[in-house]
């Protein structure tokens, strides 16, 4: 087992014109996604989005807290914390 493991805080706006990471604010990433928040369509998004963003695998992402809230909590094997805090921090959309 390797000892790389992360959980990040979401905040995820569903039905938005793309796909983006927005900010970080008070421990929550602030992520919107295009698909709307029906059947877990917004969920499979976000797993989706940040599969390619970090690289990883859609596997090692885990909705942990959730599922059915704008609020959840993801967890993340394979990469350190601050790896995640780093590549995410790159997306954020500066006005």
């Amino acid at each position: 087992m390797g000892e790389e493991q992360a959980r990040i805080a979401v905040r995820v706006q569903p039905n938005a014109s793309q796909n983006e990471v927005l900010r970080f604010e008070d421990g929550v990433w602030h992520i919107r996604v295009t698909a709307p928040p029906v059947k877990g369509k917004a969920n499979y998004a976000l797993i989706k989005f940040l599969s390619e963003i970090l690289g990883i695998s859609k596997g090692n992402l885990t909705i942990e807290k959730g599922a059915t809230s704008k609020r959840k909590i993801i967890d993340i094997d394979g990469l350190t914390q601050n790896r995640v805090m780093e590549q995410l921090g790159r997306l954020v959309k500066t006005k």
